[in-house]
C-alpha cells in the first residue's frame, strides 16, 4: 500500500499544474456522475396512481397519500407514486371511499332532523340525493370519468298545473364515446328514478361531442361510419385489406314533414243513401135527383142517381251518390334519406412486364361493374332518389422502404425515460473513466526508448546524484542518444546493479545526459 502511495505521489508531482487542474476537474466530474448514478440508481421507479382528479377530490386523496407515507410527485393534474406501492395504495384508498365516485347521495338525509326541517327543504335534500345516486350509477360505465345529473322536477302545489319533469345527464369521457345504446340506457335509468318522467325527456350530454342521441333518434354520421364499415369489409374480401378506399355521404332529412293529400276521382262513385217512397189514393162520387119516396128504400132499389169512382197510387226513390275522395297523410321524422353518394378507389392489379419490372395497372371494366354492382346492395341504392355510386381502380401511390417498415420495438422501446436517463450516464461514466485511466498509458514511452531501463530501476545510484556538469545544458530525456546496449560484454543479465555499472562506465557521456535531463525535469516540477 505504501509503494502505491509512493507511486501516486511522484505522479502528482511530476504533473505540471495545469494537468493537477484537469486531473482535479477529472475527479470531481467523476465524483458528480458516481453520486448521480447513485441517486438515480436508489431512487424509486414512479407510477401513475391518479389524474384528471377534480381539485376536491385531489386535495383527499393527496392528504391520504401524504398520510400514508409513500413517495410521490405532482405532475400537472396527476399524481405519481413509487411504482412497488402504487397497486396497494390505491386498494387502502378504495377502502376509505377515496377518490369520491359522484357526489354524495342518500347519506344526505341521515343528517337531516325532524326539528326545524320543512317540506321545502327536505324536497331539495331529496333530489340532491336523487342526483348523488344517480351520478354514481352512471360512473359504472367504464369509458365515463365523471357524470352529474341535473333533475327538473315541478312542484305541484295548489291549483297550478303540473307538468312534466325532465332531466340531463352531463358525462366527461376517457376518449371514448358514448355509443347510442348507452344513451339509451341513460335516458332509461334517470327517467325509472324519477316518478313520472319519460326516456324522451331525458337529455344525455358528452362535454367533448354535444347531445347524444339515443335509439330512437337519428345520427347520420353513425349511419355512414356502418354502411362505409360494410362496404370495406365486402371489398376486403376480393381486393386484400388496404387496397380499397370507400368515401360515403348520406344526405338525411333534418326535419319534421307533415304532409296531407285528399284526390277526388270523378269517375268513381259511391252509394251513400236510397230513399223508396210509395203513394196510393182512391175515391168514390155519387149524384142523387130529388128527394122521394124511393129514397127512403133498400140499396138498389133506387137507381134514379149518379155515381163515380176514381184511384191513383205513386212510387217516388232517391239515392245519393258521392265522388270517390282518396285521403292520405304522411308524417315524415329526421333521419329519413334523402340521398346517397358513395366513391370507391380500388388499387391496380400488379403485372409483370417482359423486362421482369413489376407494375401496377387499372382493373378491367368487368370487375368494377361487379364491386359496383356489391357496393349497390350493401348501400342500399335507389336510382329514383337520385343515388350515385362511382367507384375507379388507380394505382396506390407506393411508399419508401422507410415507412413500410414497421419498428420491431426491442429493449430500448420497453425503457422509460428514467431507465435511458440510467443507461446513459452509466455509459457516459464509463467512457469518461475508460479516458483517464488509458490516458496516461497513452502519453507514457514505448517500451524501447533510450532511459525507460533507468526509469523501472528502483533506486538510483547515489555516486551519480550530482554528477552534473557545471554549465553543461540540460538536454531534454527525448534527446538522448539513442541505441544503448543494455547488455554490455563481460557481464550476465542476472545482476542488474552491476549492469548498470557497468554500462555507466563503458558510456559515461551518454549516462551524464540522462542524469541532467532527469534532474532538469525535477527542478522545473518543484
Amino acid at each position: 500500500m505504501g509503494a502505491v502511495l509512493l507511486k501516486l505521489q511522484d505522479y502528482w508531482r511530476d504533473r505540471s499544474t495545469k494537468q493537477r487542474a484537469m486531473l482535479a476537474a477529472a475527479f470531481l466530474f467523476t465524483f458528480a456522475a458516481i453520486a448521480g448514478l447513485s441517486w438515480m440508481a436508489s431512487r424509486p421507479g414512479m407510477a401513475l396512481l391518479y389524474s384528471g382528479l377534480d381539485p376536491q377530490q385531489s386535495g383527499a386523496v393527496m392528504a391520504a397519500v401524504e398520510k400514508s407515507g409513500v413517495p410521490y410527485e405532482i405532475r400537472g393534474d396527476s399524481i405519481w407514486v413509487a411504482e412497488s406501492r402504487r397497486d396497494e395504495l390505491r386498494m387502502t384508498l378504495a377502502g376509505e371511499g377515496l377518490p369520491s365516485a359522484g357526489g354524495s347521495g342518500y347519506e344526505i338525509l341521515d343528517g337531516m332532523s325532524g326539528f326545524g326541517t320543512t317540506s321545502q327543504m327536505f324536497d331539495a335534500a331529496y333530489w340532491r340525493a336523487k342526483e348523488g345516486e344517480l351520478a354514481r350509477t352512471i360512473l359504472a360505465l367504464p369509458n365515463v370519468k365523471a357524470a352529474r345529473v341535473h333533475l327538473a322536477v315541478p312542484q305541484g302545489r295548489g291549483y297550478r298545473r303540473e307538468a312534466e319533469a325532465t332531466a340531463s345527464v352531463t358525462l366527461t369521457t376517457d376518449g371514448t364515446p358514448i355509443s347510442r345504446n348507452q344513451a339509451k340506457a341513460l335516458k332509461f335509468l334517470v327517467s325509472s328514478g324519477v316518478p313520472g318522467m319519460t326516456a324522451d325527456r331525458v337529455a344525455v350530454i358528452d362535454s367533448e361531442r354535444g347531445v347524444i342521441s339515443s335509439g330512437e333518434d337519428f345520427d347520420g354520421e353513425d349511419r355512414e361510419a356502418e354502411m362505409k364499415r360494410n362496404v370495406e369489409r365486402i371489398l376486403a374480401a376480393h381486393v386484400g385489406h388496404g387496397n380499397a378506399i370507400v368515401e360515403l355521404h348520406l344526405d338525411v332529412v333534418n326535419e319534421s314533414e307533415l304532409l296531407t293529400e285528399q284526390r277526388f276521382d270523378p269517375q268513381e262513385r259511391a252509394l251513400i243513401s236510397q230513399e223508396s217512397e210509395e203513394s196510393a189514393d182512391q175515391s168514390s162520387n155519387a149524384q142523387q135527383g130529388a128527394v122521394t119516396a124511393a129514397s127512403n128504400l133498400p140499396e138498389g132499389q133506387d137507381s134514379a142517381g149518379d155515381q163515380s169512382r176514381s184511384s191513383r197510387s205513386e212510387t217516388r226513390q232517391r239515392s245519393n251518390f258521392e265522388v270517390s275522395k282518396i285521403t292520405r297523410e304522411v308524417t315524415r321524422q329526421p333521419g329519413a334519406t334523402r340521398r346517397l353518394t358513395v366513391a370507391v378507389l380500388v388499387n391496380g392489379v400488379a403485372r409483370t412486364e417482359a423486362n421482369g419490372e413489376a407494375t401496377l395497372v387499372p382493373r378491367e371494366e368487368t370487375e368494377l361493374q361487379a364491386i359496383r354492382e356489391l357496393v349497390a346492395s350493401a348501400v342500399g341504392f335507389d336510382e329514383g332518389r337520385g343515388d350515385a355510386i362511382t367507384v375507379k381502380s388507380l394505382p396506390f401511390a407506393s411508399l419508401s422502404q422507410a415507412g413500410t417498415l414497421a419498428s420491431a420495438g426491442g429493449f430500448l422501446s420497453r425503457l422509460d425515460l428514467n431507465g435511458l436517463i440510467r443507461i446513459a450516464l452509466v455509459g457516459f461514466f464509463a467512457l469518461a473513466l475508460a479516458a483517464f485511466l488509458l490516458r496516461p498509458l497513452l502519453r507514457s514511452k514505448p517500451a524501447g526508448s533510450p532511459g525507460q531501463a533507468m526509469l523501472d530501476r528502483p533506486e538510483r545510484p547515489p555516486a551519480l546524484a550530482g554528477a552534473r556538469t557545471e554549465g553543461a545544458p540540460a538536454p531534454a530525456v527525448a534527446n538522448v542518444v539513442p541505441e544503448i546496449d543494455f547488455a554490455p560484454a563481460g557481464t550476465d543479465g542476472s545482476d542488474p546493479v552491476g549492469r548498470l555499472k557497468e554500462l555507466m562506465k563503458s558510456r559515461k557521456d551518454e549516462s551524464l545526459q540522462i542524469l541532467s535531463g532527469w534532474i532538469e525535469k525535477r527542478e522545473d516540477a518543484v
